[in-house]
């Protein structure tokens, strides 16, 4: 019996969207694909905003139809884009986040070293490549910057691209955050090609101001808030603490997450890749989540207490500064950490946590926002920035944190 493949999917952003043909059915239908619904999209965050448990999945549903949608209005516009390009591109973008490993970018290194996330994404590109003997040759192209056709790869990876748009305007939707939202529609009918590059037609600025506004609200108030930051620098420390003790003895954890944490260091060409990547094709938030409940009775206090504490969201308590912590501020707390539990400095150690998070809602160091005139010359968004007091949003805001128990008490 013949399986209907042109499939319509019920997304809450968009309403209906159509995998348009077999080729993306049987992808999306693949085991490793299907391992994104098993991942959220960011991370940890519901412990903060409860409603934000979507995944992966959906927001790589929600890119293939904003391309699709960019490639229509650029064609109605005059350019010539093939079907093949389309399809290539739609592929493209469906495939761009295969790669994301459980709690997407906050295991990055975590589990996977060495690799990045867009490096296993084109590995799956390839290993999907494989399996359809050759189709996504120019879908991995696209992907990799290697197509003549460079707008098409600006809709995957840039600065406002369809990725982009639909993670703001999908987050914005589930975690209640309305300042997040984003005019997709208008974002994508402003866009033009200029010499093979995209743009954004002039009247479609305040567009774009908004889109960059909204970009730095969610990081801010979603993406880094500060107790977001906790939970996932907590889960970070099970990890490497997880890590530390499987070299001396067994512990209780799904094969696929055990393949990782017992490999020695990054992953270099050295390893068999097949191996890696059908280990990965396993891995989700489920592994890791089973993980942290089976260690939350362990032996060992400092995983214990760690896996208790996210697991019952007692979750530490964080300082912020725009400059570094005094580094005896921070041995202090070391020391009150160990006197506390009565455990080793080194073992306190993974009790301070530590990090810098750092967002441009513009990036003037990249490659640019294209803004395109009537009279044809085009410009960098940042050069206007008088008229779109775009100046603040060019620059980059950084900050210092430090976590530790809240049986501390408050700043130390």
């Amino acid at each position: 019996m013949k399986t209907n493949k042109k499939k319509i999917v019920n997304d809450p952003i968009y309403g209906f969207v159509r995998i348009p043909d077999e080729l993306h059915y049987d992808i999306i239908e693949h085991p490793y694909f299907q391992r994104l619904r098993r991942i959220k999209q960011v991370s940890l965050t519901n412990l903060v905003y409860p409603g934000a448990n979507h995944t992966r999945f959906a927001h790589s549903l929600g890119a293939m139809h904003l391309m699709r949608r960019a490639i229509q209005l650029l064609s109605d516009k005059g350019h010539r884009i093939s079907k093949e390009e389309l399809e290539a591109a739609s592929l493209a973008i469906l495939l761009h986040d295969s790669g994301h490993g459980p709690f997407s970018h906050t295991l990055e290194n975590s589990i996977v070293e060495g690799i990045t996330h867009e490096e296993l994404s084109l590995k799956m590109m390839e290993k999907f490549n494989e399996l359809h003997g050759g189709r996504l040759d120019l879908a991995i192209r696209i992907f990799t910057g290697q197509y003549d056709k460079g707008f098409l790869s600006k809709l995957i990876s840039s600065q406002l691209d369809v990725d982009r748009i639909d993670y703001l305007k999908r987050d914005s939707f589930f975690t209640g955050v309305a300042e997040g939202n984003v005019n997709a529609e208008r974002l994508l009918d402003m866009m033009e090609v200029v010499g093979n590059d995209l743009a954004v037609e002039a009247k479609g600025i305040y567009s774009v101001e908004s889109f960059l506004v909204s970009r730095r609200i969610m990081y801010w108030q979603v993406y880094m808030h500060k107790t977001v930051l906790s939970a996932e620098y907590m889960l970070r420390e099970i990890l490497k603490r997880a890590r530390l003790i499987s070299k001396t003895r067994d512990l209780p954890a799904t094969p696929a997450l055990l393949f990782f944490l017992r490999h020695e260091g990054p992953f270099t060409a050295d390893d068999d890749m097949d191996e890696v990547m059908s280990a990965f094709g396993q891995l989700d938030d489920y592994d890791v989540m089973t993980a942290v409940k089976l260690w939350s009775t362990d032996s060992d206090f400092v995983l214990r207490e760690l896996c208790q504490r996210l697991i019952d969201r007692r979750l530490f308590r964080i300082e912020m500064s725009q400059e570094p912590f005094d580094p005896a501020y921070k041995d202090e707390i070391l020391h009150r950490i160990a006197d506390l539990y009565g455990i080793s400095l080194y073992d306190a150690s993974f009790m301070l946590l530590q990090g810098v998070s750092t967002n441009h809602a513009y990036h003037p160091g990249k490659p640019a926002i294209n803004i395109l005139y009537k009279d044809g010359t085009v410009r960098d968004i940042s050069e206007v920035s008088g008229e779109l007091h775009l100046d603040v949003l060019t620059q980059p805001t950084v900050r210092h944190f430090i976590c530790y128990p809240k049986e501390l008490g408050k700043k130390i």
